[in-house]
């Protein structure tokens, strides 16, 4: 395993990234050994940084829940990353794109937990049974490290993503708080327009064949950790379309037909 002060010098050196908004090199490329548990080591080094300068944990997110994400990342499970309290905005925020460094957004649902889910057993109708409501959200994901280096030509890989969070940078929630007894959540679906041009279309079972699949897969993916879903903490069960690139001028709608919309820009 990676040494602690080794997790904490990369998860410094992914806060300064962040703070400066400019790209850094995968961790991989100066430490090519490192495996996804060393990469969620960093991950947790970034989460207690966090938490030191007063940010407060409010949950979690799911990534990489699509099987053609999973084959071109050569892994056969999604990841996961903190959400704190600072990355929470309502739907219609403006956002300056220079605050980020390569903002991109997903299409998803976020869950409103009000039991703990803890434990290697969680099931579906676990989480089913623990979700207060779901909503639409949209996540704002932003690579602190290169995708692709400029010089190498490298993609950077799964462990360079974990312990960059999983690329989260904030959600936008907004439409219908809706009870998950009431819908069939596999056909909650969106269309995603860029500037009223329609990007992307999905349906929710494209995470996991199910949304609540994503939320019991991160609590059983936190049990070794000690750690759990805690009650009020917010979930995002994963993207079911492409991520969206984005500029200055751009305005975003996520139209969920009776679940309401989502919307944001950046200038």
């Amino acid at each position: 395993m990676i040494s602690a002060e080794l997790a904490r010098d990369l998860a410094e050196l992914h806060e300064s990234a962040r703070r400066e908004v400019r790209s850094i090199d995968p961790i991989t490329v100066a430490h090519p050994d490192l495996t996804i548990d060393d990469g969620y080591a960093v991950q947790q080094a970034w989460v207690d940084l966090q938490v030191a300068d007063g940010a407060t944990l409010v949950g979690r997110k799911i990534g990489l829940t699509s099987r053609a994400m999973q084959q071109q990342m050569k892994i056969d499970e999604p990841d996961f990353g903190a959400l704190f309290d600072y990355m929470i905005m309502p739907s219609g925020v403006e956002l300056r794109h220079a605050d980020f460094v390569d903002p991109k957004l997903e299409v998803e649902v976020a869950f409103m937990i009000g039991q703990r889910l803890s434990g290697d057993a969680v099931t579906i109708d676990d989480v089913m049974a623990a979700t207060d409501y779901v909503q639409p959200a949209l996540e704002l994901i932003d690579a602190r490290s290169y995708r692709v280096h400029p010089v190498t030509k490298r993609a950077r890989t799964i462990v360079d993503t974990i312990a960059d969070n999983a690329a989260d940078a904030g959600v936008i929630l907004g439409g219908e708080k809706v009870n998950p007894d009431d819908v069939d959540m596999r056909w909650i679906g969106a269309i995603f327009s860029c500037n009223d041009v329609v990007e992307e279309t999905g349906l929710a079972a494209g995470v996991l064949g199910h949304p609540a699949n994503g939320i019991a897969w991160v609590a059983r993916r936190l049990a070794p950790y000690g750690l759990a879903i805690e009650p009020g903490q917010i979930i995002l069960a994963g993207s079911f379309t492409r991520a969206s690139a984005t500029k200055p001028g751009d305005r975003f709608v996520a139209d969920y037909g009776p679940f309401g919309s989502v919307t944001c820009s950046f200038v």
